[in-house]
């Protein structure tokens, strides 16, 4: 089959959170079973971009209400990423250094979205699905369905993919005007709650809707921003599935980003040479067990409450413990964890900013990952962490709550706790700290985790059978 990927984001063209991750992983495990996955993305202004070579595929000129825009698909030449990468240029804007958060991002994915199915309505064929991940793409099933321009493609299958569904691209009806000429007797399918909902829209246009993990589609009945009825009426056509991780890339055995390489059978020495240099480059006191936060700093994975929660778990725990926190995000949640640093000479430390590279490293040097998200749809880090031995300490939501048993429980290696608080933080750290002075459990933790398949050879034969099922 033919499965065209169409992302905002994918890892390691441009990135910011799990989506891009997911994108740079599933087309290659999908080829890897002998099928034609590619990718189609905006072409922002990376150093991926500027790393490496491309060809011009095709230009085209699209239409957004009044302004018609010239647009460039171009295609990485050596396949480097394990699929074809196609990138859309449309100069004035998609030609930016950043992903999002620009004033017109609403037009700028618009765009990007008609480009990307004026491009796909010139090929002489037709793909066998076009899978659209999250809002910014999740206009493409209305379009190919109501758009008098594309109706060719009415009968081309389509999926969405959910992986946060907070954010849902609304646009009041004036900018109805931006789409192909559509019909108007269709204009409910782009409605929810009296605005256009993109996200909306492809849960109702789309053919099959998926997220991240199963127990993400049971919490969005209910907790959906604003989509619960729309996703109770639709239930019949979702599917929960849980994200793999890239174990090409994610391995301590094989890591070139990690200097001391370990498996399941030597963690303790491969962990231990990790940390000790991490906790020199941090200055942080090597005997005590290191609790890592990996992410954004922003509301829904609680950083908030993270400058409390360090402080608390320092004070009461009189220094036997420390923590390391890597991340950026709301400025407020930024100054609070900068201003710790001194306060706890030997026991915490800070970067503030994002470094791949550095995300390995302390992948691998960690003993515990702290992950008190308030919305986690599936969740990767926690992953990443089981695969190099990292104890995961988790909330109770989400895929987090699909993918960490309690230690407390039977063949339990990891620590949920219920409320994204201080005391339950706290708490969970108390517990790391008691578990991390029995060594033989640690190591067996360790161990256990480290084996279990997380891999998108695991989950990626279940979007095959979605889209095999769509094909009659």
């Amino acid at each position: 089959m033919e499965i065209v990927h169409v992302s905002a984001e994918c890892y390691p063209v441009a990135k910011a959170g799990g989506l891009g991750d997911v994108v740079g992983a599933l087309p290659k495990y999908l080829n890897k079973l002998g099928h034609n996955a590619k990718v189609v993305m905006p072409m922002y202004r990376t150093r991926f971009l500027y790393q490496n070579e491309w060809e011009v595929d095709f230009k085209g000129r699209g239409q957004m209400g009044s302004y018609w825009f010239d647009y460039t698909i171009i295609k990485e030449k050596h396949n480097k990423l394990g699929f074809s990468l196609y990138l859309v240029d449309i100069n004035g804007l998609l030609d930016r250094e950043k992903i999002y958060g620009y004033g017109d991002d609403t037009e700028r994915f618009t765009a990007f979205q008609i480009a990307v199915v004026d491009w796909i309505n010139h090929w002489q064929h037709k793909p066998d699905v076009l899978h659209c991940h999250d809002h910014h793409t999740a206009l493409i099933p209305f379009i190919v369905k109501h758009s008098y321009q594309y109706n060719r493609l009415a009968d081309v299958p389509t999926v969405l993919t959910i992986h946060n569904a907070q954010y849902q691209g609304w646009m009041g009806w004036d900018k109805a005007a931006l789409l192909p000429v559509f019909d108007t007797w269709k204009a409910g399918q782009l409605e929810w709650n009296k605005t256009i909902n993109p996200l909306a829209s492809g849960i109702k246009c789309a053919w099959k809707v998926t997220t991240v993990s199963w127990s993400y589609l049971e919490e969005l009945r209910t907790y959906a921003n604003g989509l619960e009825k729309l996703l109770e009426y639709e239930k019949g056509k979702c599917v929960g599935i849980l994200n793999g991780i890239d174990t090409d890339v994610w391995n301590p055995a094989t890591d070139p980003f990690v200097n001391h390489h370990y498996n399941y059978s030597t963690v303790d020495a491969g962990k231990a040479a990790n940390k000790l240099e991490l906790c020199k480059e941090f200055e942080l006191e090597q005997t005590n067990p290191l609790v890592v936060f990996i992410g954004r700093l922003v509301g829904e994975k609680a950083a908030d409450v993270l400058p409390d929660a360090v402080l608390s778990a320092l004070y009461g725990l009189q220094g036997k413990v420390n923590f390391l926190i890597l991340g950026n995000g709301e400025p407020h949640v930024e100054w609070q964890l900068n201003q710790l640093k001194g306060n706890f000479p030997g026991n915490y430390n800070v970067f503030i900013g994002y470094d791949e590279a550095l995300s390995h490293r302390i992948y691998a040097g960690a003993d515990f990952l702290l992950m008190p998200s308030r919305v986690e749809p599936c969740g990767l880090n926690q992953m990443y962490a089981m695969k190099y031995g990292t104890v995961p300490m988790v909330r109770s939501t989400g895929g987090l709550k699909d993918t960490v048993v309690d230690m407390g429980d039977w063949q339990g290696w990891g620590i949920r706790f219920n409320h994204a608080s201080v005391g339950d933080i706290a708490y969970s750290v108390t517990r790391a700290v008691d578990v991390y002075a029995d060594k033989k459990q640690m190591t067996a933790m360790r161990s256990h985790m480290m084996q279990i398949d997380h891999s998108w050879e695991h989950s990626v034969q279940q979007y095959v059978d979605i889209y095999q099922s769509l094909k009659y």
